[in-house]
């Protein structure tokens, strides 16, 4: 502590209660912040070297403070850079407050043991307090990047065929065989005309090209799905030497229906798909015909006496 940090508590200046009575707790609490202090340093080899970071303790009270409040990680380093009393509850005093991806990096070198250890210590300290009785609980989620690709036709016509194949393959491996009869492994052909969609450019999705290469893909895919359920009739008789495996081989074999009944959907979704030159003459057509563009002001030309009575029959 500096001097004016001695000044600042002569002064009087004290911590609101319910921070005051937490910090009260985490004084008497040495346990989680050694679990702290070791997952900080775990995997360095030289921690008492190099750049100074947060200590231990002050990510437990940073953790702890932006749990409690509910903060991002902006928020949370501008109170406590802003705040002398959260300057005290988190041990940075005068000192200075790192920017906020010092206390994302901190955070995240915590291992999920420590986590629970911390959210257990919190809710104790709650629980203690009077302001949980720690019989709800309340949970929250945060969004993340994750690897799943935008669901674009031939990505998802991929997806069947190499979804597919990994199943049949499970299947085969489980009925301890060495081929099944009549499946055919396509994913490479798959795979190459997907990415052949994937590096068009403009120029060449206008054209005939990717047409050509979506009935390659789609003739793929119809084909694993066909192979699928011939494997599924093939082996339809056989059966496992044991219980567990015997399990194994129906769990297969239902995701194997499931999955196909997807890629027929996808099929025919792609099918639908208009092409460009389809959506180029849609557009003529309302080029032509005023009354069919939105917000026109152009009436549509009434039907002939013959054709308004033949469409109120058939209405």
């Amino acid at each position: 502590m500096s001097f004016a940090d001695l000044e600042l508590l002569r002064q009087g200046v004290r911590l609101e209660p319910l921070l005051q009575a937490i910090c009260d707790f985490l004084d008497k609490q040495a346990a989680p912040v050694e679990r702290v202090r070791r997952d900080l340093i775990r995997g360095l080899n030289e921690p008492d070297k190099g750049r100074r970071g947060l200590t231990a303790s002050q990510t437990l009270r940073a953790l702890v403070l932006m749990r409690l409040k509910n903060w991002d990680y902006r928020e949370l380093r501008e109170r406590i850079a802003d705040g002398i009393t959260l300057r005290q509850f988190t041990d940075f005093y005068c000192t200075k407050v790192p920017k906020h991806d010092a206390f994302n990096r901190s955070f995240n070198r915590l291992t999920p043991a420590t986590l629970k250890a911390v959210n257990d210590l919190v809710v104790e300290a709650a629980v203690k307090l009077g302001l949980e009785d720690g019989g709800k609980l309340r949970v929250d989620t945060t969004v993340v990047q994750t690897d799943i690709h935008h669901p674009t036709d031939n990505t998802l016509l991929w997806d069947v065929v190499r979804v597919l194949t990994r199943l049949v393959k499970q299947l085969t491996e489980a009925l301890k065989l060495p081929r099944i009869k009549g499946f055919c492994d396509r994913s490479r052909s798959a795979h190459r005309r997907m990415y052949e969609i994937q590096r068009m450019t403009t120029r060449q999705r206008q054209g005939s090209q990717q047409t050509e290469k979506y009935r390659e893909l789609i003739e793929i895919a119809e084909e694993v799905i066909t192979s699928a359920t011939s494997a599924l009739d093939t082996t339809a008789t056989m059966r496992a030497a044991d219980l567990p495996t015997a399990l194994k081989i129906e769990s297969i074999r239902a995701d194997i229906e499931h999955y196909r009944g997807f890629g027929t959907r996808v099929i025919d979704q792609a099918r639908r798909r208009p092409t460009p030159k389809t959506r180029q003459k849609r557009t003529a057509n309302r080029a032509y015909r005023p009354e069919l563009m939105p917000n026109s002001s152009v009436q549509p030309t009434p039907d002939p006496p013959n054709l308004l009575i033949l469409r109120q029959k058939l209405d």
